[in-house]
């Protein structure tokens, strides 16, 4: 297996020219562009990696599965898809088009901006602070990794370049969709946006969603149940407007971030960590999804 990343890693490196790294938010545009690596975990306590795994970035949009399960925790399956949709948009992650065009109102899905900043206002505290130090702590249970920060840096930039979200959540609010306070929605969203991870980290989720929510030391945090919608939203919207084809491609759930992170699950299997910050023309890993799909053809890991 190590052979084999390491394979698969200095074939497609090349890849990464083809692509650009995000620079719409400061900060970001400071990746190494050719930079690539994976991360790899199974249930025997196996670590396989390969080229820049061990690099932090921030994990921008794969944060959206983690706030997913934990406001499914707080508020159960019924309320939160009764303010959120589970359809594919069809459209890119920061459009505001449908929220205005649609006759369903509320955002297709939880993998888009949209309905990230509504599943944000649904963590449960008194503030944002406490919002989001709930998903920060859920997030270290998680992965069984209590180091994990966020990178103000990313954070500021994050918060002065907004406005887009800072629409959307608006707009959220005046269609009833948010019931909170917009502001502390939109805080808890950037910050979990700008959590620094590596690809280990993403290997661990990774890995957690494999085993149906149980962690490595036995601990069951979600029910079967929340697993099993996260990782079905991963395969129809997890990789943007791109869902489809990877479904066809690479054949596992995955969800992506313009940080350059991918997360794929084996069911039962593996836990999957990507990292290449050159991104396609959709906002995922140029070089990432190339690793997955050569991985997915070489170990047959397609679930389909």
């Amino acid at each position: 297996m190590q052979e084999l990343l390491s394979k698969l890693v200095k074939k497609n490196i090349v890849i990464t020219k083809e692509g650009k790294v995000a620079d719409y938010i400061p900060e970001l545009d400071k990746a190494k562009k050719d930079a690539l690596g994976i991360c790899i975990l199974d249930n025997d306590g196996n670590i396989y990696t390969a080229g820049d795994w061990e690099t932090k970035f921030t994990i921008q949009s794969i944060s959206k599965i983690v706030t997913l399960m934990l406001a499914i925790l707080d508020n159960g399956e019924e309320y939160v898809f009764s303010k959120v949709g589970m359809e594919p948009s069809g459209d890119p992650f920061n459009s505001i088009r449908k929220l205005e065009t649609s006759s369903r109102k509320k955002p297709y899905n939880p993998m888009i901006n949209a309905g990230a900043i509504a599943v944000a206002s649904m963590i449960k505290g008194k503030d944002a602070r406490e919002k989001f130090n709930r998903v920060l702590d859920f997030f270290k249970k998680v992965t069984e990794d209590d180091s994990l920060d966020v990178n103000y840096k990313i954070y500021c930039g994050e918060s002065e370049t907004g406005n887009k979200n800072r629409a959307m959540g608006y707009f959220l609010k005046n269609d009833g969709i948010i019931e909170g306070n917009v502001e502390d929605a939109l805080e808890v969203y950037f910050k979990q946006c700008s959590i620094e991870v590596n690809a280990y980290t993403l290997a661990k989720l990774g890995l957690f969603l494999a085993n149906n929510g149980r962690t490595s030391s036995g601990e069951q945090i979600i029910t079967q149940k929340i697993a099993t919608i996260v990782k079905t939203l991963m395969v129809t919207c997890g990789m943007y407007d791109l869902s489809g084809e990877i479904a066809v491609r690479v054949g596992i759930p995955c969800k992506s971030g313009v940080g350059g992170g991918i997360v794929g699950v084996v069911p039962g299997k593996l836990g999957i960590g990507v990292y290449g910050p050159s991104l396609d023309k959709k906002g995922n890993s140029i070089g990432g999804i190339h690793i997955l799909e050569d991985l997915s053809k070489e170990l047959k890991l397609s679930i389909f």
